[in-house]
């Protein structure tokens, strides 16, 4: 299979880098100091989603903000701490690519987003995160954002995502969507394509394009 775009539009935590540890770590934490429950925080999907969305599901919305920058604090300390580390493929395939046919397009925030890149040594030229949206994924709006700083029409990008929320965010946008297997099962992700991660990848570039091709 071969696909072809004039844009390439990546999820982070999880399809760039692993930042499990650190999440598991640091939610785990936050939800003891605000008095979430056990039982309430097992039935909260937190993979994929900005924190925003997470925190008002379990607090009362004047607490949002405080427990927003909580958990900001704890995730960017957490960074040195080992919780993050690249995925296989993603340094050989980034480097494949020009940097203004790709952006890396994150639930986090731009403060941490930059925090877990630069542990890893990835630097976007271009990045949209939670901060510069007003509804994160599934909504399509920063994929939406990110085509047009690119200057690329919609149709002409291609999502890379590990989480049911960002695939239908691509999906909803008018996209091709490539999932990773990297968080969530093959059964789990809807997508025009599915690989265990950009290891399984090449991208030939071109002129006006980039051609996306498993490799054999």
């Amino acid at each position: 299979m071969k696909i072809h775009a004039e844009a390439l539009l990546f999820d982070n935590d999880g399809t760039l880098v692993s930042s499990l540890e650190s999440v598991d770590r640091c939610w785990t934490r936050w939800a003891e100091e605000f008095g979430v429950t056990a039982e309430a925080f097992a039935q909260i999907e937190l993979h994929g989603r900005p924190a925003a969305e997470i925190a008002a599901d379990l607090l009362p919305a004047d607490v949002v903000p405080q427990a927003l920058a909580r958990i900001e604090q704890l995730e960017v300390e957490d960074v040195p701490n080992g919780g993050v580390h690249l995925l296989p493929g993603t340094r050989a395939f980034l480097d494949s690519l020009p940097a203004d046919r790709w952006a890396v397009v994150t639930s986090a925030t731009r403060r941490l987003a930059e925090a877990r890149l630069e542990a890893v040594g990835i630097l976007p030229k271009t990045m949209v995160a939670a901060d510069d949206v007003t509804r994160g994924k599934p909504d399509p709006e920063p994929y939406l954002l990110a085509a047009r700083e690119l200057g690329v029409d919609p149709a002409r990008c291609v999502v890379f995502e590990d989480a049911p929320a960002g695939l239908r965010a691509g999906r909803a946008a008018g996209m091709t969507t490539v999932a990773l297997t990297t968080t969530h099962q093959a059964h789990e992700l809807d997508a025009d394509l599915v690989v265990e991660n950009l290891s399984a990848l090449s991208a030939l570039v071109t002129a006006g394009n980039v051609e996306i091709s498993v490799r054999a």
